[in-house]
């Protein structure tokens, strides 16, 4: 059964997955067009990858006693993204929509007593650059089919991470709380602890906090090694309480660094998980606990273990 709270409503731990698209194309060697994931979504043989690649996951959310969060494979899912693939609207309705049920699906066979469907959403534009600038009702139009296409598919959440701006937030919180569904919003964050754009943390949070109060169920950084932030982070900062969620990169490279490799950096889980028992210091609130690019199986579990021994 899927847990009956959600992170924000509970102190107990949540664990998802890692870099779902890295370990996809450099380990797997699965074709990613477009760093896209969705589309495995329509064959039994993506299906099959998908499967196998939670399996680890879910093993050490049991080890540890944790909750799970199921993170959808649409993080492309959007119309810029997805029309580069040959996705008209309804089809790409229909993908998101199939990745909320296929998730709740992996749940419901996992030994978990406890776990949710987080639909997964990016940015409109690149997850490094900020282009294309949108208003918040903008970005509140563009991203209002992809949540309704993961909520009607069974996403207990949605979830859009490597956020560049605040204005893109602000849209995507509306367009989910007009939609009825919780919302996790998930920043990136440069070498300096700041967002791409280079506005402070703080200053993101607390404006969309203004502009959308009470759509946020909380806030996560992704996408950023936590040798970027944990130093930038001020103490006792109002704010720090509402993010719960780490999703780091397993590399301290900077996001122009990655995009140039031609190799994957995996980094090291031990050094990883030793930096989120410490961040645990510094963010009261932080109980979902993740990867992204470069990280694997190997660091969550880390990880779990650093965080349970804490």
């Amino acid at each position: 059964m899927p847990a009956t709270t959600l992170p924000h409503e509970t102190s107990r731990q949540f664990i998802t997955d890692g870099g779902m698209e890295t370990y996809l194309l450099f380990d797997r060697g699965v074709d990613l067009p477009e760093f896209a994931s969705f589309p495995l979504i329509e064959t039994e043989t993506g299906r099959t990858e998908l499967r196998d690649y939670f399996e680890p996951y879910l093993a050490v959310a049991k080890e540890h006693d944790a909750a799970f969060i199921l993170e959808t494979p649409t993080w492309r899912a959007n119309p810029d993204w997805a029309t580069k693939l040959g996705y008209d609207a309804e089809r790409l309705a229909r993908v998101n929509s199939e990745s909320a049920r296929f998730m709740r699906t992996i749940g419901e066979e996992s030994e978990l007593d406890d776990w949710i469907v987080s639909g997964a959403m990016g940015p409109r534009g690149d997850g490094y650059v900020v282009t294309d600038l949108m208003t918040a009702r903008e970005a509140a139009d563009y991203h209002r089919p992809q949540i309704a296409a993961l909520a009607a598919g069974g996403a207990d959440v949605v979830t859009p991470m490597t956020i560049t701006y605040a204005d893109e937030a602000i849209g995507l919180a509306l367009a989910a709380r007009e939609l009825g569904i919780p919302a996790v919003i998930s920043f990136t964050l440069e070498t300096d602890g700041r967002l791409p754009d280079g506005s402070e943390l703080g200053d993101a949070i607390e404006a969309v906090d203004a502009a959308a109060p009470g759509a946020v169920a909380y806030f996560m950084i992704n996408c950023a090694h936590p040798t970027h932030f944990a130093e930038t982070l001020p103490a006792d900062a109002p704010w720090l309480s509402r993010i719960k969620g780490i999703r780091a990169n397993a590399s301290t490279r900077s996001h122009a660094e990655l995009d140039e490799a031609t190799e994957l950096d995996s980094g090291d889980p031990d050094d990883l998980s030793g930096r989120y028992r410490d961040l645990r210091q510094r963010l009261p609130e932080l109980s979902v606990f993740g990867g992204c690019c470069g990280t694997d199986s190997r660091h969550i579990a880390a990880i779990g273990s650093a965080i349970q021994s804490a």
